[in-house]
């Protein structure tokens, strides 16, 4: 107990009084329009209260939420699991339903965590604003710079909103987001826990372990973002490696490779020839409705990321991409309209922590000439209109000039040097964070061993049921060999092949 209370003392200095957990019902419903994602009652939820900003004495507080599912195991271990979910902006709760699905807490309590700013934390900074350009930018070409005013619109429209309660925007950042985690450590009492993040939540807990490295037992890294590169100068890295890999095993099964021959050809031609003339098509939306779909060059890449991470999905990349090189826009108009946000679901993000997050840490240490000329290394033979956006589509730079930021401290951005056990898990298709990243952060990591899971893209534990096992094994006991042979027979996904024309 004495540990503990000399780390709550650490943690929050001066502001020790003003930090404390209170339990409260789990929110109702968790996400909206989809009951089945409700917590049951194996979950208890409270918040914990911390300063905004701790930087500053007077500084309001602010709640976070935290749910916790218990173990299902009649004799559970007494070191839980927290999660800390990507985005930034990204919400534990929503991730729950799926992960405990998948058994995270077998034999474990896990600790859901809505991070500041975050859906059901207060306050939640939400900007359906942007979710609403979004749905508007299906049917326009993304890479005009008419397009970029109006994401940059959106997100202003968003800051007036939320600028008369005076929130301390500056403070929705990573380094603030992990003393939160720390103090909720110490204030639930738990002298040892194991940490596991998925893409941000990796970049999260790698500042949590430099920070506050009390109490952390173990590291679960899944799909790596290293908290000492700039991901918006080194974005494009992703796409280029996840999509040699999908084209790689397309090559390697007959029949897709005699459908689809020399894939990395047609990718780049699609890209090229889409960027000088869209295509328009019409698809039906999520609620059934025909939903004009422009498809630009720019609109493919997030598309590809988005099925890459879907094991559902990511077999009709090929074909897709086929499909659209012979004129056929209708596989790939379906996907991006799927893409639209339904009415009750818009502003989930919370924005205020992704745009706090990536615009201080990231895209205000850097320039779109210095992004571009990092974008043309990793993919060059793309156009110039496609690789000024973000692979995910976001017109970046512009934001965050709307959002209007500084920057944040450099000591927010160093490597971590720890031997605390880590885990780090990658997949093969992942095109959103470079399985060739993490040789950014294992020199730093001397107790650290990496899995790489064949045909799974972003976000490798939800979708791998061996990816989790082998996690199981290595949180029983992270100090000694843990079984991976499943790795050696895991399937690789079968592609689809093309509808008779």
């Amino acid at each position: 107990m004495a540990v503990l209370t000399a780390s709550l003392l650490v943690a929050c200095g001066s502001a020790t009084k003003r930090t404390f957990y209170e339990s409260a019902p789990c929110p109702v419903p968790n996400f909206p329009g989809v009951p089945q994602a409700d917590l049951g009652a194996a979950y208890s939820c409270g918040y914990l209260t911390v300063p905004e900003n701790r930087l500053k004495p007077n500084s309001r507080t602010i709640r976070i939420l935290v749910a916790r599912v218990t173990a299902a195991s009649d004799n559970p271990k007494p070191d839980p699991i927290v999660f800390l979910a990507g985005g930034p902006g990204g919400a534990g709760t929503l991730s729950a339903p799926g992960v405990v699905a998948g058994g995270m807490n077998a034999d474990r309590d896990v600790i859901f965590v809505n991070q500041r700013g975050t859906v059901h934390s207060d306050p939640f900074l939400s900007c359906p604003e942007m979710d609403d350009f979004t749905a508007h930018a299906v049917d326009l070409d993304f890479t005009a710079p008419s397009t970029a005013d109006l994401a940059a619109a959106a997100v202003t429209a968003c800051r007036n909103k939320l600028s008369p309660s005076n929130f301390d925007f500056a403070a929705y950042s990573s380094r603030e987001n992990a003393a939160d985690i720390a103090d909720l450590r110490v204030q639930l009492g738990i002298e040892n826990w194991n940490v596991y993040g998925v893409s941000y939540g990796t970049d999260l807990a790698q500042q949590l372990l430099r920070t506050h490295p009390d109490g952390i037992r173990s590291l679960v890294l899944d799909s790596v973002v290293p908290s000492s590169i700039n991901i918006v100068d080194r974005w494009w890295e992703a796409p280029a490696s996840g999509l040699a890999a999908i084209f790689q095993a397309c090559a390697t099964q007959p029949k897709c490779a005699a459908a689809y021959p020399d894939l990395a050809t047609i990718f780049v031609d699609v890209v090229t020839r889409l960027s000088a003339t869209p295509l328009k098509v019409t698809a039906t939306g999520p609620a059934g409705d025909p939903v004009r779909v422009t498809i630009d060059g720019s609109k493919v890449v997030p598309l590809v990321l988005n099925w890459s991470a879907d094991p559902a999905k990511v077999t009709d990349i090929p074909r897709m991409l086929f499909d659209l090189a012979h004129g056929d826009g209708s596989l790939a108009a379906a996907g991006i309209a799927a893409s639209i946000p339904p009415p009750d679901q818009r502003g989930l993000l919370g924005a205020g922590l992704a745009l706090g997050a990536y615009c201080q840490e990231m895209a205000n240490w850097t320039t779109p000439e210095s992004a571009l000329s990092q974008a043309k290394s990793a993919m060059p033979l793309l156009p110039e209109s496609v690789l000024r956006i973000t692979p995910t589509g976001s017109w970046i730079f512009r934001e965050c000039d709307a959002w209007g930021l500084g920057r944040s401290d450099t000591a927010d951005r160093l490597s971590v040097s720890s031997g605390v056990p880590t885990l780090i898990l990658s997949g093969t298709f992942d095109s959103s964070t470079a399985p060739q990243w993490v040789k950014k952060i294992t020199p730093g990591l001397s107790n650290s061993v990496m899995v790489r899971v064949p045909g799974v893209g972003h976000g490798v534990l939800p979708t791998s049921q061996c990816a989790q096992s082998i996690m199981t094994a290595f949180l029983d006991d992270p100090a000694s060999y843990f079984d991976q042979s499943c790795i050696d027979s895991t399937p690789m996904p079968t592609f689809s092949l093309p509808e008779t024309r």
